[in-house]
């Protein structure tokens, strides 16, 4: 079995080339900022995966019933101009 897939020159010659570019005192900081990123994406990960299950919990299986409205009570019909209300039989 090949180490890295048979791709461990390409990984040396970008080594080589990130070397050159940024020099041997910036990599360290170069690695440390990346160490820190990987960290930050891991944690944000893992906080998302749980809000997500936390709220696939909370889902009841079924839904809750809906409370009924009560009818509306009808407005009493307004006299017509000229009578005095409605006539008690």
């Amino acid at each position: 079995m090949d180490i890295l897939g048979g791709h461990l020159p390409e990984l040396i010659i970008v080594l080589v080339v990130i070397l050159i570019i940024w020099g041997p005192g910036k990599l360290p900081d170069i690695g440390s900022a990346m160490g820190r990123g990987i960290r930050e994406f891991r944690k944000a990960s893992s906080e998302t995966r749980d809000a997500m299950r936390a709220a696939a919990t909370d889902v009841p299986a079924t839904p809750a019933p809906q409370a009924q409205a009560a009818p509306a009570a009808e407005p009493e019909p307004t006299p017509a101009p000229g009578t005095s209300g409605p006539s008690a039989d």
